[in-house]
């Protein structure tokens, strides 16, 4: 696999940290990804998003899903059961952290669990002061119309 090197990237610019950051956590954690258990990331609205990850022989008592510094941790641990004695064993339980980088104002609106699936919810909530607005334009003779003349008040 080919390797990058950012480190121009930090000498040439100023304030774009965070996207030469992302750009290193991308690149190291796809040399090591783990593909347990398989997810699935769907659109489902505008803002909204779904995450889908296959948990089969999970219980929620097992699941625990986290959000943390910008980052939606999923992780299972199975309690073993020491008294049955498997002639096969195909069905995986092992435990899993799957750990997701979330974009700036996305959180996370909830969580199901049904047929082996966990479902979570995602939306992304930009505040009003970042939306854009449309302002209004006025013609300069309103403007002089609702000025007061101070001789006239007084």
């Amino acid at each position: 696999m080919r390797t990058y090197d950012f480190a121009p990237l930090y000498r040439a610019t100023v304030g774009f940290d965070q996207i030469a950051d992302l750009m290193d956590r991308v690149t190291a954690t796809e040399a090591s990804a783990n593909s347990y258990p398989p997810y699935n990331i769907e659109k489902t609205d505008e803002d909204a998003y779904r995450i889908s990850i296959a948990v089969a022989g999970f219980s929620e008592a097992d699941l625990s899903v986290e959000v943390k510094e910008k980052s939606l941790i999923v992780s299972a641990k199975k309690v073993e059961d020491e008294g049955r004695t498997y002639l096969h064993r195909g069905i995986a339980t092992r435990a899993f952290d799957r750990k997701f980088h979330l974009a700036d104002h996305v959180v996370v609106t909830g969580a199901s669990h049904a047929d082996g699936m966990l479902h979570i919810d995602l939306v992304k909530e930009v505040p009003e002061a970042l939306k854009p607005r449309q302002i209004q334009i006025s013609s300069q003779k309103a403007i002089e119309t609702d000025v007061v003349d101070a001789k006239a008040v007084n």
